[in-house]
């Protein structure tokens, strides 16, 4: 039983080396809340589902450090994102520009979308004429008949 509690405290410290220290908030809540909102419109590079401002990478982590520091500069919202995007590209950003460059990315889930409806139309349309041209003479049909009649008693 001794053997089994050191063992179970002996798995606690363990674990608990593990831990790091919180990243500390900013002394002024106004730099807080202008980062979160900045970072809320970027994503997260490793993530790419989660906005900056969300995720818990160690790259989101130092991106965020970053951007405060260049608050802190006293640099707008509009360079440190253009530093972002000239550093990261478009993909940074949640809503990235319309421009030719990235047409695909606001146009290409609607031209999937049809050309999969207009697949589906085609399709359809192919299986229905398939079906209308079937037929069966007349001594196939006596024979589904009798079948069917057998299946019934």
């Amino acid at each position: 039983m001794k053997r089994l509690c050191a063992l179970f405290l002996l798995l606690i410290v363990w674990h608990a080396s593990f831990a790091r220290e919180a990243a500390p908030l900013a002394e002024d809540p106004v730099l807080e809340q202008r980062l979160i909102a900045i970072s809320d419109e970027m994503r997260c590079l490793v993530c790419q589902n989660e906005s900056l401002s969300g995720s818990r990478s160690d790259l989101a982590q130092d991106l965020r450090r970053e951007i405060r520091e260049m608050i802190q500069q006293g640099k707008s919202d509009d360079e440190i994102k253009n530093y972002m995007v000239s550093r990261y590209g478009d993909f940074v950003l949640y809503r990235p520009p319309v421009k030719p460059v990235t047409w695909l990315l606001w146009i290409g889930p609607f031209a999937l979308m049809f050309l999969g409806v207009g697949a589906l139309i085609a399709y359809l349309r192919r299986r229905e004429r398939g079906f209308s041209k079937v037929s069966i003479t007349d001594e196939e049909r006596r024979r589904v008949q009798a079948l069917l009649q057998e299946d019934e008693k």
